[in-house]
């Protein structure tokens, strides 16, 4: 009988489209994951495969909307306030965009109202930013749920729900394996965070900086997960040279993290020989 596997995609904002290779690696290798698991967009990613969605059927409805500016604008003005007193709400935000329209106005048709429609099941992280925890979605309504992870502070107001105000889920969880790590017989781990890289020496700015110190507090993170339990398969894609919200350079971002496709078959391979050893190891010892 052929093992099970789970996948988990971690949280790093546009870094995140690198999980296309990894979804299209997993479809070139006929594995149909039985649990998945994601953080901020890679729960965005996990819903889209757990709708059914192929690899190229991501890959190709990212690049029909990143790859052309007019497309973007066009979809960021639909996602708009819809009147004067919901962009006054809370007071004036000019930074803070309601994610939950964005989604709205971003996500794929494929991708359902509900949990229950999806035909893997699917975890999904946030912040619970009042309650000082971890929040895990895995029924009722799906878009605030992925809305809720997606809620990177400072760009995306917080996302109600449930009477919980909850933020971006990376920041608790940025590679939620645990979550799935009984539900199948080998787990993957896509870590895309990345870490702040050197740009022709220039001071960073405080975006910057901001976004660069919530990497190393997700790595912290990560590292320290790592040291009580680790996934069957760890991969980290080179996304460090592209900034959390560099959506609009999927081109160049895809073209630089191709190589974790052949990575990732190289691991499931080397797993599975293991596996495969052991297994015969165990008969000979029992006969």
């Amino acid at each position: 009988m052929s093992p099970t596997f789970g996948i988990a995609f971690g949280g790093g904002g546009a870094r995140g489209l690198a999980h296309i290779h990894v979804i299209e690696a997993l479809d070139e290798l006929g594995i149909r994951p039985v649990a998945i698991a994601g953080s901020s967009i890679g729960a965005i990613m996990g819903a889209g495969m757990a709708a059914g969605m192929t690899g190229k059927d991501i890959h190709d409805y990212a690049r029909s909307i990143l790859g052309r500016r007019a497309e973007v604008a066009s979809r960021m003005w639909r996602a708009r306030p819809g009147t004067i007193a919901e962009a006054m709400q809370g007071g004036i935000r000019v930074s803070q965009f309601n994610v939950e329209r964005i989604l709205k106005a971003f996500l794929p048709e494929a991708i359902p109202e509900t949990f229950a429609e999806l035909k893997i099941p699917l975890k999904v992280t946030a912040t619970d930013y009042f309650g000082h925890k971890l929040a895990v979605f895995d029924d009722g309504d799906l878009h605030s749920a992925l809305a809720a992870s997606a809620a990177i502070p400072a760009v995306f107001r917080p996302v109600t729900r449930d009477g919980r105000l909850l933020i971006d889920g990376g920041i608790y969880n940025p590679v939620p394996f645990d979550l799935i790590e009984n539900d199948a017989d080998i787990i993957i781990g896509v870590d895309v965070v990345g870490a702040p890289e050197e740009v022709d020496r220039k001071q960073p700015t405080s975006v910057d900086l901001m976004f660069g110190a919530t990497q190393l507090m997700m790595q912290s993170i990560i590292a320290n997960k790592l040291k009580q339990s680790r996934p069957d398969i760890l991969v980290r894609p080179a996304v460090s040279k592209f900034r959390v919200l560099d959506f609009l350079k999927i081109d160049a971002l895809m073209n630089e993290t191709v190589d974790i496709k052949d990575e990732l078959k190289r691991q499931v391979e080397k797993v599975l020989e293991a596996r495969s050893s052991k297994r015969k190891s165990g008969k000979r010892i029992a006969s």
